[in-house]
């Protein structure tokens, strides 16, 4: 029940330290599967469709 809710930056930065997603938007490449600000889009959406 106490379980802590991670936020979608927290859970961003988990994934960089993973490696999944890069640590900077390259910027050249708008649809780039590992870019931090898609990934960020990507959580913050998938939080809300399952609210």
């Amino acid at each position: 029940m106490g379980k802590h809710r991670r936020t979608p930056a927290e859970t961003v930065k988990k994934l960089m330290k993973k490696g999944k997603v890069k640590k900077k938007c390259c910027k050249s490449k708008p649809r780039c599967r590992k870019c931090p600000v898609l990934a960020l889009q990507r959580i913050k959406a998938e939080g809300k469709k399952a609210a």
